[in-house]
């Protein structure tokens, strides 16, 4: 009837031994061909690019290669290195024009500064602007080749980009 064999070894009543035209049926010992845009174990065909790590948007940005939006963006969900002393919380340098906070976009970046053995923390960007104190600025990569620094006024402004673009 309607030329499917109706008996039970024929698989799910579709005709050709239980497939469907045109679709192929795997064993456990061979796994169906990726999706579409990927090969093998489920890795992309065109990867997505990485996103710049910290260290190489302290550098584009202060070579002008970046934006000060693209860097916001690249240094909130970065993780950032910060000094610290025997009690909680940032150290500050107070022999600036305005108090700064140490920070770094490596731990090599820490350790040329701070030495070996010295103790630190690890936050997020984001973090840094929740927690940093009213009226400080940072530094980043002090040390390093491409040093960047916010005073207290540009924290602010950091601050209240980030409050645009989460909450419009």
């Amino acid at each position: 009837m309607y030329g499917y064999e109706q008996t039970a070894s024929a698989g799910h009543g579709y005709p050709h031994g239980g497939q469907q035209q045109g679709h192929q049926q795997y064993t456990a010992q061979q796994a169906p061909p990726p999706p579409y845009g990927q090969h093998g174990a489920g890795q992309p065909l065109y990867p997505e690019p990485s996103p710049p790590s910290l260290r190489e948007a302290v550098r584009a940005f202060t070579t002008g290669s970046m934006s000060a939006e693209d860097f916001q963006g690249i240094f909130s969900t970065s993780k950032v290195y910060c000094p610290r002393g025997e009690t909680p919380g940032f150290l500050a340098l107070h022999n600036t024009q305005q108090p700064v906070i140490p920070m770094f976009s490596t731990l090599k970046e820490l350790r040329s500064y701070a030495g070996k053995e010295s103790k630190y923390f690890v936050i997020t960007g984001a973090e840094v602007l929740d927690l940093l104190p009213s009226g400080y600025g940072f530094v980043l990569d002090m040390e390093g080749d491409h040093r960047v620094v916010f005073d207290a006024k540009a924290v602010e402004e950091m601050v209240d980009f980030a409050m645009r673009r989460m909450y419009g």
